[in-house]
């Protein structure tokens, strides 16, 4: 089973603690077997004919016997409990790991339908499951099929009859687990999605808590969420209610052997074929037998919790990147020169009609390439082709002449440099958001990178200058603010090609004009493609490209296009029109 084997590829690694849990289980068996035959030889020494003071020395013998079994079963016990931890904690962090490897390698196209909290869900929720499974169900399973085969030998060796009258509801209790797993394992995974769905949306209102209190939603948001809270809750009742039927049916075949047991075993000793000493000890492994059969339908629910959170695991884990890196790919061996060449580039999503379609495009290395046009033309899809965020659907996108898609993505991307619009920052401090475009770089050069930025006179105002927290995506700063510390993140990553989305028109004029300085600095030297959005910021570009439907309808310097009189010439017309009215029109994406 593919969710079995997410579990398996990882606990081979933890052979040491789950030896030392083998060892104790098996220590543990043994222990509970030698208990009833102690109590057996006890009553058998009492009760023989004759039995006088000498008895006290055996039974003294016996209590001190009992004494070491219990200690050594306490110490036992702690064996098992935590070196089974160890290796099942162990294992859930290796899969988690190995999740969130796997999300890093996955495409934005994977992305583009997917919710943080569900993502979430099942790198921490559906993992928690695992730690059931190696720590307690695999073990608890082993351990109990072996007390079971144990108890079963020695019950034949007291009474071959009595053993296999014993045996009769076990049979009930197999089919009951097996019939039993064919309905709670699917409960427990639509439980598992609800609460993905609980946290995905939880997610969104805890990040959008000020859109909501803005818009006066939390009545409607409070009762959104209280659905989900009541689908999570009524999924769950609904797998533990067929567990609440199962248990009470493993019990009810169980306790059939006490009644079989009271019948024929009572009729053995009248008839003088069973001794009354065997016959009490029978008891006492009866109930060591039927021990393991509840432990296994106890066990059976964590199975099928676990089993369900593993699939759901499997099935993220089995989904493939369509951004691949060949096996041959090339590590780009220092800083690349920075030309890039799109040929007959076309492009669509998973799901639409093409984005872009026939893209023809010569970058040459140090120059700045503007990208213009109405919303919706694939603008910014276009320069996500360059660090292959995305594939092209077809043609082919070259870097200094060779193709993106024979260099390591690694390497491509050590190429690159971006300054969005929505700029994303990390919680923390910050320094570790502008060191995080070059982590070893030293004091002096990220302070020089945020004064290129225009950014290190606002830092050093800041209550603990570079080390002030920001909060979460930066709350704790202006936009300006927030747009020249992913400035200054650029400037210390110092890469060839930068891809800048100008994010200008949100703030005031003196904000404007200190992230216009910063990006001029930022560009010199550099192969840059530029998301335009005030026209009016790339009169100086060595290429404007204007796109409409996802194709290139004119190309040329701004003097040029204007003298057209097409779709630029209007665009410029209109946003002229509207900045002189007090108002802007962003071109958008």
């Amino acid at each position: 089973m593919k969710s079995l084997r997410v579990v398996l590829r990882h606990v081979e690694r933890y052979r040491v603690p789950l030896a030392l849990t083998m060892v104790s289980m098996l220590a543990l068996v043994g222990i509970q077997l030698v208990g009833p035959w102690l109590v057996k030889l006890m009553i058998a020494a009492v009760t023989a004919p004759g039995a006088g003071p000498e008895v006290v020395g055996l039974l003294t013998k016996l209590a001190l016997i009992t004494l070491g079994i219990y200690i050594l079963r306490a110490a036992m016990q702690f064996v098992r409990s935590y070196a089974a931890h160890v290796a099942g904690w162990h294992v859930v962090a290796d899969v988690r790991n190995e999740i969130y490897q796997h999300l890093q390698r996955l495409s934005l196209r994977f992305y583009e339908d997917k919710q943080t909290g569900q993502l979430m869900s099942r790198t921490v929720n559906d993992t928690d499951l695992l730690e059931q499974l190696v720590a307690h169900a695999i073990p608890d399973v082993i351990v109990n099929a072996l007390m079971l085969v144990g108890v079963t030998a020695v019950l034949v060796s007291m009474s071959w009859q009595l053993a296999l009258l014993s045996m009769i509801p076990i049979p009930f209790v197999l089919l009951a687990m097996r019939g039993f797993g064919k309905y709670v394992r699917p409960a427990f995974r639509r439980r598992q999605a609800q609460l993905g769905e609980l946290n995905a949306a939880l997610n969104d209102n805890i990040s959008g808590i000020r859109e909501i209190q803005a818009f006066t939603r939390e009545e409607s948001e409070a009762e959104r969420i209280s659905g989900r809270i009541a689908h999570y809750r009524d999924s769950l009742l609904h797998a533990l209610r067929l567990m609440a039927v199962f248990h009470p049916s493993i019990e009810f075949a169980a306790s059939l052997g006490t009644v079989i047991l009271i019948y024929f075993g009572g009729r053995l000793v009248l008839n003088q074929t069973l001794p009354v000493a065997d016959l009490v000890a029978y008891f006492l492994y009866l109930e060591l037998l039927y021990q393991p059969v509840r432990a296994l339908g106890n066990v059976w629910e964590s199975i099928q919790q676990s089993m369900a959170g593993a699939e759901r695991i499997a099935d993220l884990l089995e989904q493939e990147t369509d951004v691949t890196e060949r096996r041959d790919a090339l590590a780009l061996p220092g800083r690349a020169a920075g030309a890039l060449r799109f040929e007959h580039v076309s492009f669509k999503y998973a799901v639409g009609d093409m984005v872009l379609q026939d893209i023809d495009l010569d970058v040459p290395a140090g120059s700045v390439v503007a990208l213009v046009g109405p919303t919706g033309v694939g603008k910014t899809t276009l320069s996500m082709l360059i660090p292959r965020f995305y594939d092209a659907t077809e043609g082919r996108i070259t870097l200094d002449g060779r193709d993106l898609r024979d260099l390591t993505l690694a390497s491509l991307r050590r190429q690159t440099s971006l300054v969005l619009q929505e700029v994303f920052l990390f919680h923390g401090s910050v320094r570790e958001n502008v060191l995080f475009g070059r982590p070893g770089a030293t004091e002096a050069e990220m302070i020089e990178a945020a004064k290129v930025a225009n950014a290190h006179d606002f830092i050093a105002d800041l209550p603990e200058g570079y080390d002030t927290l920001i909060g979460e995506r930066g709350v704790k700063l202006s936009g300006g603010q927030r747009q020249r510390l992913a400035i200054a993140r650029a400037v210390l990553k110092d890469a060839p090609i930068l891809i800048l989305d100008e994010a200008t028109s949100s703030v005031d004029t003196e904000t404007e004009m200190l992230i216009q300085q910063a990006l001029e600095r930022l560009m010199r030297g550099r192969t840059t493609v530029v998301i335009a959005h005030r026209l009016s910021t790339i009169r100086n570009a060595d290429q404007i490209v204007v796109l409409q439907e996802g194709r290139i309808v004119e190309r040329g310097k701004h003097d040029d296009l204007m003298a057209q009189g097409g779709l630029y010439h209007s665009l410029n017309r209109i946003q002229s029109d509207l900045i002189a009215g007090g108002g802007d029109l962003p071109t958008g994406k």
